[in-house]
């Protein structure tokens, strides 16, 4: 009696280990779009990490660097001013090294400089965000594709069968149904979340920018004004 229960439980756990499926089994059952779908997610996973470390690198600024540049404009130690930013490789460092050259001119030319220089500086942290988008909305419906191309191969292996409809003839065209559209909205998902991190880091920097740009234009208006 032991003897026959050790059997049965023995055929259960091959029968359990035969049934189930790994990642990569359940990708290949995928079909040839999940191809596309593994390009998206590299594509999406390199450019979050890379602009998460751009960005990261672009964030970090000395809290007393514009008391220093104040310090420097006021005393007229514009050359310190400009070894101090470009010790700084900060968005920040840069637009100010530029209006430090612009001193002497007018202020509308300085700030007018100042804004240039700060819109290309989000450019250049905004790099890679529009393809993040772009898949973020393009990953589910090449999902949703490979949904529809395995409902079809279902539908037509029925319509060969005819009568004699076998569960087995469906199984293939429903996997790649479903395993491609949860590949794609991961996909998708991943890439939705990333590109809105990336942004509000982004519009964080933007921020810090923009009012750093209005104390060094206060700073210039301190100067002239003293002269």
């Amino acid at each position: 009696m032991i003897l026959t229960l050790l059997q049965v439980d023995a055929q259960a756990v091959i029968i359990r280990e035969s049934s189930s499926i790994s990642l990569i089994g359940m990708a290949f059952k995928g079909g040839w779009i999940m191809i596309p779908l593994l390009l998206l997610s590299i594509i999406a996973l390199y450019i979050i990490g890379e602009r998460w470390w751009t960005i990261r690198q672009a964030s970090k600024q000395d809290q007393n660097f514009m008391n220093n540049i104040r310090d420097f404009i006021i005393d007229g130690k514009l050359s310190s001013a400009k070894y101090l930013c470009q010790t700084q490789a900060t968005p920040t460092a840069r637009f100010v090294e530029k209006g430090l050259e612009r001193i002497g001119r007018p202020l509308s030319d300085v700030q007018a400089a100042l804004e240039n220089v700060g819109n290309v500086e989000i450019a250049q942290l905004e790099k890679g965000l529009p393809m993040l988008a772009t898949i973020a909305g393009g990953a589910p419906m090449i999902g949703f594709l490979g949904t529809v191309v395995g409902m079809i191969q279902s539908f037509f292996n029925m319509s060969q069968a005819g009568s004699n409809v076998d569960i087995a003839l469906l199984s293939g065209g429903i996997y790649t149904a479903l395993v491609t559209t949860v590949a794609g909205l991961t996909v998708g998902i991943i890439a939705y979340f990333g590109y809105n991190y990336l942004s509000a880091k982004i519009g964080q920097i933007m921020h810090a920018i923009e009012r750093n740009m209005m104390d060094f234009m206060e700073v210039l208006q301190e100067k002239t004004a003293k002269e």
